[in-house]
């Protein structure tokens, strides 16, 4: 699915767009250059999925959690990531597996601890308005 956004204020309808085509999956990775919007399209989905915390980048405590309407929300941020070591020391099985929503900025980190089936979510930068985001399912 390809979405393409000239403003944030449109960002509710994509966040609701993409966990319908997400479907089940609760495994979320986002690719993009720094500064293109995951974090500000994950607090989007958050809100969808009734988070009422303010959802902020875990950049230093690696991963929030968020209490929503169904569960516990987790989101992570492995940018400062040194190895998947770090990853693996902190637990990562217990929420990628945990059955609820994980939102995971900079996968790329992590790749060989990534599960089989997720939603990926590349975001592009067009200007300084416009994003082109594309979302696929992995099974």
């Amino acid at each position: 699915m390809d979405l393409h956004i000239t403003s944030t204020a449109e960002l509710p309808q994509v966040a609701s767009d993409i966990l319908n085509f997400a479907g089940d999956t609760r495994i979320f990775l986002f690719y993009g250059d720094m500064g293109a919007g995951k974090t500000t399209l994950i607090k989007a989905l958050c809100l969808q999925l009734g988070v009422l915390d303010a959802a902020t980048s875990p950049t230093f405590s690696i991963v929030n959690q968020y209490e929503g309407q169904d569960g516990p929300v987790y989101h992570f941020d492995f940018y400062r990531l040194k190895d998947q070591n770090e990853a693996l020391d902190m637990g990562y099985e217990e929420y990628f597996y945990s059955g609820n929503y994980c939102f995971i900025e900079w996968p790329e980190k992590i790749a060989n601890l990534i599960p089989d089936s997720y939603t990926g979510v590349r975001i592009h930068v067009i200007d300084a308005t416009s994003r082109q985001i594309s979302v696929e399912n992995i099974s």
